[in-house]
Formats: structure tokens, sequence, C-alpha cells
């Protein structure tokens, strides 16, 4: 599998990535997990995206938001991996490609993030700890985590 990370601004997109990317979004948050609510929150524009192409397909994504604009700290967001490729390790691949652009681009500080409450295994596996009690964001249970 010939997989291409790659980070950009929202500044740089082209309008065929920005709808790839906003159709991978949707397919995964909002038709898969049948949740009705509002992906575009007017953090994109301000925050580094992450992508993961097969070939010419989107196959990942996920956004790193500034801090200061969801939380104090920064946080990594909108993680997802196209169902036919998941179960092979691609969301870690993508989670340590985050951290690595962190680092690189803001030096080593705490990152949060809002994980789905199954899901909490896997960021555990990235030194991310639960922080709080679950709570539901649009209907599906969440935790907050944070890497120190």
């Amino acid at each position: 599998m010939a997989l291409k990370f790659s980070f950009k601004s929202f500044a740089e997109f082209n309008p065929f990535e920005l709808y790839a990317y906003l159709q991978l979004r949707s397919e995964v948050f909002v038709v898969e997990q049948n949740c009705v609510y509002q992906d575009l929150d007017d953090r994109d524009q301000l925050s580094l995206h992450v992508f993961v192409h097969h070939d010419d397909e989107l196959v990942a994504c996920a956004r790193i938001v500034p801090a200061g604009l969801a939380y104090p700290e920064i946080s990594i967001g909108r993680v997802i991996v196209a169902e036919a490729y998941r179960k092979q390790q691609l969301g870690h691949e993508l989670l340590r490609y985050c951290l690595a652009q962190i680092e690189k681009q803001y030096g080593p500080q705490p990152i949060v993030l809002s994980a789905q409450a199954h899901l909490q295994d896997f960021y555990k596996k990235h030194n991310f700890v639960p922080d709080g009690a679950i709570y539901l964001e649009d209907g599906i249970p969440h935790i907050h985590m944070i890497k120190q």
C-alpha cells in the first residue's frame, strides 16, 4: 500500500481537496455514525490538516487545532480512517504523524482531544490519559483526554 502523509493549512486547499476532505468527514461522522451535527465549526480555517492518501484517494485525515481555539491546549480532532482502511494500523500511523507535526510546528506541549469513549484504549497507546468523566457530545459518549 503506497500511502502518502501530508499536512497543510486551510488556505492551501484547492477546491478538489476541500471537497474530498469534507466528503470523508461527512461519510464517517454524519452518515456512518448516524449523527446529525454541525461539522463546520469555524475552526478549520485556523487549523493544520493532516491527510493520508492511497494513490489519489483520501483515506484518512485529522486536524490540529491551535491552543486557545477549542481548548486552552493544542488539540487533535476530526480523526478519521475510511472504513476500507481500518484494522490496518493506519489510525496509529496517522496519530503518530499528527504528534510529530505538533512537535515540529509548535514544540513539545500538552495535547488534548475529545475521544469517542470506545476509543480510549486506542489513544492510551499514544500516552493520552482520561481527564474527567464520560459525557455526551452530539449524542455519542466522549471523554476528554490529555497527553502531557
